[in-house]
């Protein structure tokens, strides 16, 4: 079992310590598992929403601007439901020892990337030519 990793409030990972040592790694996980818990609580309050807002609107245009409102909030936690997924498996890559590595190149992600997207898995040269790759044959 591993022991627990004192971390300051005001600690960010460096650039002059150890690649994903263990303070950078509770850093990583408490920032995903805080991230993902804010997902859900969004999506408990979409659906005690929409529990709650099923009413009868006579008005034909106020019927069709909350059923595009609800469409539109669906869509939303749709695609939070997706993060919460990739939010997942950046935790069990945190547990298995591989997070922070692109798993194109097998190259560290810099720290500034991983804290604004700490669930990217490549790095940013590894993902621009994945999209551009992505771009050509989409237009094919």
């Amino acid at each position: 079992m591993k022991q627990e990793v004192f971390l300051p409030d005001d600690y960010r990972p460096a650039e002059d310590e150890p690649f994903m040592n263990d303070r950078q790694l509770e850093y990583f996980r408490r920032k995903l598992i805080h991230w993902k818990s804010e997902l859900l609580a969004g999506s408990r309050d979409t659906i005690e929403a929409l529990q709650d807002g099923t009413r009868n609107i006579p008005d034909v245009t106020d019927r069709a601007s909350e059923e595009t409102d609800r469409a539109l909030e669906l869509r939303t936690r749709d695609r939070a439901r997706k993060l919460v997924g990739k939010i997942d498996a950046a935790l069990r890559r945190i547990d298995e020892g591989e997070f922070g590595y692109c798993m194109v190149t097998g190259d560290p992600i810099s720290l500034k990337r991983l804290d604004a997207r700490p669930i990217a898995t490549m790095t940013l040269e590894a993902q621009e030519r994945h999209e551009r790759r992505e771009k050509v044959h989409r237009d094919d």
